[in-house]
């Protein structure tokens, strides 16, 4: 399952810290990043992390594709409600979450929610088993012999 992570940059060291805290659930997941964060979280928890470009370089638009090609499972954004218009643009990515339905925390609290959910839930295969985009069917279907 990959779980995707990104943080504006006066959120970066809370998400390390999260990531730390967390660290023998994050180690069951394929772990994406933007560069700077992703080398921080590393670093911080000795974690294997894939990185792509820093967010303002194209992390940004590299992250969204990979959600666009089926790739991202669930995501941790923490976002600084007070970013500048410095801080990469993930409208794109929240965009395609809230269309697709990709699980999506945007704080501690909902990160924390989605943390335990894949952790403990029965349920947590719909999401980790499911390939992105594909939404099970509202009715029962039997299996055709």
């Amino acid at each position: 399952m990959t779980l995707v992570l990104i943080a504006h940059d006066r959120k970066k060291e809370s998400l390390a810290n999260f990531v730390a805290e967390h660290r023998r659930a994050f180690s069951r997941f394929h772990l994406v990043a933007t560069m700077g964060t992703g080398a921080l979280i590393a670093r911080r928890t000795g974690l294997v992390v894939h990185t792509l470009e820093h967010g303002h370089l194209g992390g940004d638009q590299q992250i969204g594709a990979l959600a666009e090609q089926n790739r991202v499972q669930a995501a941790i954004f923490f976002r600084d409600p007070e970013a500048g218009p410095h801080e990469p643009d993930f409208a794109g990515l929240l965009r395609v979450c809230d269309e697709q339905e990709i699980p999506l925390a945007t704080n501690r609290s909902t990160a924390e929610a989605l943390i335990y959910f894949l952790e403990t839930s029965p349920d947590r295969t719909l999401v980790a088993a499911r390939p992105w985009g594909f939404v099970a069917p509202a009715v029962d279907v039997q299996p055709v012999r």
